[in-house]
């Protein structure tokens, strides 16, 4: 991905650019044949709440083999909906990231979720969860970095602040890291774009401003 770009969704997003290391391959795009279509056209922008979810997921390498990490994040604010902590990288992982996303946000129809093409996320039963939840899906073209780009730059932040940082025994402790982090992102990271302040915050604004417009019709 062409460094201009980054920095531009970095600064979309309020955060700043961070330095990565060589990485591993997590991305394995999936021989099933996928019927979703590009809804989100790398457009990364949202005007509410549940209206347009992105997924990932990357890795941390421990004592004892790679820890896996998928996260869903709500693009509206950055809040991190769903997140989930492996020791493989099959579907199961992301599963259980949407369903944690699905449980705490009860989106109802309409919300599009975007993520690349692996085969997680093409597999017959994501799609499946996806359509039962009547989320719409959308997935990026095949080794196009752009088209998840947003995703992308919230793992890079999460190695940074996180992974980077030290040394990992084992998938416990990285869950452990990882809890922290998402509950500090979400509630106390000040991000640029929605006024210098928290995801959370911000989206009880906007909840707030509804409650205010129905008070004052």
């Amino acid at each position: 991905m062409a460094r201009c770009t980054v920095e531009r969704l970095m600064k979309t997003l309020g955060l700043e650019g961070v330095t990565r290391g060589k990485g591993v391959k997590t991305t394995r795009s999936g021989k099933v044949r996928c019927t979703t279509d590009v809804l989100v056209n790398r457009q990364f922008v949202a005007e509410r709440p549940n209206q347009l979810w992105v997924a990932d997921f990357t890795y941390a390498s421990t004592w004892q083999g790679f820890a896996y990490v998928a996260f869903i994040i709500d693009v509206f604010a950055g809040v991190i909906v769903g997140w989930r902590v492996s020791s493989t990288m099959e579907t199961s992982l992301v599963l259980d990231a949407l369903e944690q996303a699905l449980w705490a946000r009860r989106p109802g129809s309409g919300v599009i979720h975007h993520s690349d093409r692996g085969s997680q996320y093409v597999s017959l039963a994501y799609t499946q969860r996806l359509k039962d939840a009547e989320v719409m899906a959308s997935v990026g073209s095949v080794g196009d970095s752009y088209d998840n780009a947003l995703a992308e730059s919230i793992n890079g932040l999460y190695k940074a602040e996180v992974i980077h940082r030290q040394s990992w025994k084992n998938r416990q402790d990285v869950e452990l890291a990882t809890l922290d982090w998402v509950d500090w992102f979400n509630n106390r990271r000040l991000l640029e774009r929605i006024g210098y302040v928290p995801p959370v915050e911000a989206e009880q604004a906007y909840y707030a401003s509804l409650v205010n417009k129905d008070l004052a019709a």
